[in-house]
């Protein structure tokens, strides 16, 4: 298993916690994803090391922005 932290943009309440953490879950290979308001922080536990465009895309498609990788 493989653990990533990514910076999100934009998120405010909990409605973009369950955005951003039901469009990140949906990525293939995704087994958990916490969402951290507060610091503005998705941490992502995979089964192999993730493409950051695919992280991208989802948080994109959420309504937010992928700061760092």
């Amino acid at each position: 298993m493989v653990t990533t932290t990514y910076q999100v943009q934009g998120m405010t309440c909990g409605h973009c916690v369950n955005s951003v953490g039901t469009e990140v879950s949906a990525i293939q290979g995704v087994s958990d994803v916490q969402v951290d308001l507060a610091a503005g922080r998705v941490t992502v536990t995979s089964e192999s090391p993730l493409d950051t465009d695919a992280v991208r895309a989802a948080v994109d498609e959420a309504g937010y922005d992928l700061v760092e990788a």
